[in-house]
């Protein structure tokens, strides 16, 4: 099997099989048609005939390019996913890829909206179709802190209006219900009507270009981008900072981490330790009142 067709099963497989999303696929796909090369100059003539010591030497080489930890760690991320398809098709003995570690990398905070940001960000002129459509997409990010990929998936028999409630397909395929607030599902009910008017196609998406189609990832962020700089609210809005703003004050206001964990369908409570701005007084506190021996040195 030669190496371009191990590498299209293997993107197949991560959108048939792992339900991954095409952005993650085109990464995927660059960073082992990046290392390829690499590893043929070591003598690799074929992807199942990698060794961990060839990976090493890669991962060390790529580093020495000038390459940041993060893009290190998405390489390596890569790598050990293929070789795993490849297990998993019994043309590799074991995943060499595993057991090797990328240099260490810091994890910034992601700059937040406050909730007065947040305020005169969604305070929009619904003065037609876009602009109505456009505040139930920023509603509903802020509402339920999805994922770009989860709102674009969205169809409308995932929406529960009457129960103000959501299904969403997150990473890996896995489902989650959420929460809508009662702004979002009236934001919603204003779009419904005007969905239907461009909806010619009988697409099943619930958000839609005024073209008919899903509305695309692109198109999202462009638009947010948009509000943000028209809205001025000191700061440049995209997705993910949407969804930063909903599980920060969400934070801020319960406390509760297990329960911002499973709205953003974490699998790792740390990612959701370092997306909310958890900070060390809290868990001191947390500490001081529940550990036994720290309420003993209280005492």
């Amino acid at each position: 099997m030669t190496s371009a067709s191990l590498l299209a099963q293997f993107e197949r497989y991560l959108r048939s099989e792992r339900h991954y999303s095409a952005h993650t696929c085109r990464n995927y796909l660059r960073e082992l048609t990046r290392s390829q090369p690499l590893l043929e100059q070591q003598g690799m003539k074929q992807w199942p005939e990698v060794t961990q010591s060839q990976c090493q030497q890669l991962i060390a080489k790529l580093h020495r390019q000038g390459l940041s930890p993060r893009t290190l760690s998405l390489t390596l991320s890569a790598l050990r996913q293929f070789f795993e398809f490849l297990v998993a098709l019994k043309l590799m003995p074991h995943n060499p890829a595993k057991g090797i570690r990328t240099p260490k990398q810091g994890k910034p905070l992601p700059k937040n909206l406050d909730v007065d940001q947040m305020q005169q960000l969604l305070e929009i002129d619904e003065n037609d179709p876009v602009a109505v459509r456009d505040r139930a997409i920023m509603e509903l990010f802020y509402s339920s802190g999805l994922r770009l990929m989860e709102l674009v998936g969205l169809d409308v028999g995932d929406l529960d209006l009457d129960a103000k409630q959501l299904r969403v397909q997150g990473k890996g395929g896995k489902q989650r219900q959420l929460p809508i607030t009662t702004l979002a599902s009236d934001c919603l009910r204003r779009w419904m009507p005007l969905r239907g008017l461009w909806n010619a196609s009988g697409s099943d998406a619930l958000f839609l270009s005024n073209r008919g189609n899903r509305i695309s990832h692109r198109s999202v962020q462009a638009r947010l981008d948009k509000w943000g700089r028209q809205q001025q609210v000191g700061a440049k809005v995209h997705p993910h900072r949407l969804r930063h703003a909903f599980a920060t004050h969400m934070l801020e206001s319960s406390k509760d981490l297990r329960a911002v964990q499973e709205l953003l369908g974490h699998a790792n409570l740390s990612t959701t330790q370092v997306y909310t701005h958890l900070d060390f007084q809290h868990l001191a506190e947390v500490y001081d009142s529940a550990h036994p021996r720290a309420k003993k040195r209280k005492e």
